[in-house]
Order: C-alpha cells, then sequence, then structure tokens
C-alpha cells in the first residue's frame, strides 16, 4: 500500500473529512459543514492519502512558535491497524513549522498509548488548566 502524507490544503477531501467527523467521531457528533470548514481554513491541516483517496486527517491549531493543539486525528476504519496513525503523528511532530513549540495538547478519550508514543503525557499541573466546555453544541 501507497502512503502518502501532505500538508496541501487543496488535496483534502473535505466532504469525507466532514462526514467522519459529523457520523463516526465522538467527539464532533453533527458539527456542521461550514464549521469544518471554518476550522480547517483556520489550522495546519495534515491529510492521509492511500492511491490517491484520502484515508486519514488530522489538523493543529497552532501560533507556531509556542503552542500546539492535536485536533480531529482519525484514519478511516478500513485503514486501521496498519501503522497509519503513527505515520501521521511522526509526519505532525516533525513538521518544519512546529517544532521549538513550548507546549503540545491534545484531548483523548481512547488513544493515549498511541500518543504516549510521541512523548504525550497527563498533565503536570492540571489544577492550571481551565476550560469552557459545550459539550452538546452540535446536538439539536
Amino acid at each position: 500500500m501507497s502512503i502518502a502524507i501532505s500538508a496541501d490544503k487543496s488535496m483534502l477531501d473535505i466532504p469525507l473529512i466532514h462526514r467522519y467527523l459529523s457520523e463516526q467521531s465522538y467527539w464532533a457528533k453533527n458539527i456542521p459543514l461550514e464549521t469544518v470548514e471554518r476550522s480547517i481554513e483556520n489550522s495546519l491541516c495534515f491529510g492521509v492519502y492511500s492511491e490517491s483517496r484520502q484515508v486519514g486527517f488530522a489538523r493543529v491549531i497552532t501560533d507556531c512558535a509556542t503552542f500546539a493543539y492535536l485536533a480531529d486525528v482519525f484514519v478511516l476504519p478500513e485503514y486501521r491497524k496498519k501503522g497509519l496513525s503513527k505515520q501521521l503523528l511522526a509526519f505532525i511532530r516533525e513538521y518544519p513549522a512546529l517544532q521549538g513549540l513550548r507546549r503540545w495538547m491534545l484531548g483523548t478519550a481512547d488513544a493515549h498509548g498511541l500518543y504516549r508514543k510521541f512523548d504525550f503525557s497527563g498533565l503536570a499541573h492540571p489544577e492550571r488548566l481551565m476550560e469552557i466546555s459545550v459539550p452538546n453544541i452540535y446536538q439539536q
């Protein structure tokens, strides 16, 4: 299987990304297409491609100087267990614009083991972080 990873937004299959996020993800169920489009427009995005078909995605919200938040990471179910998520994360962690950052963050319910392989860990000082959470914002 020939795999390519790219940060070229013109290659992204936005309907596929929207369909996955809105129908299959646990974190963005029912997310509107316009919201996905705006999130892609304002983030550094990475696509995973097999034979020119998009099979994975991730985006990084960043200032490219001190901070990055890794979000919306997925590999389509039929392409899982082939090491693609590891290849994607290695590509992102080595991406030139993301070097020298002071802090990376992400949220996950089920992929802690994967992210630990790329130096993510639990919060060193959770008492210093706060959030505003609106978990059902897309439910109507």
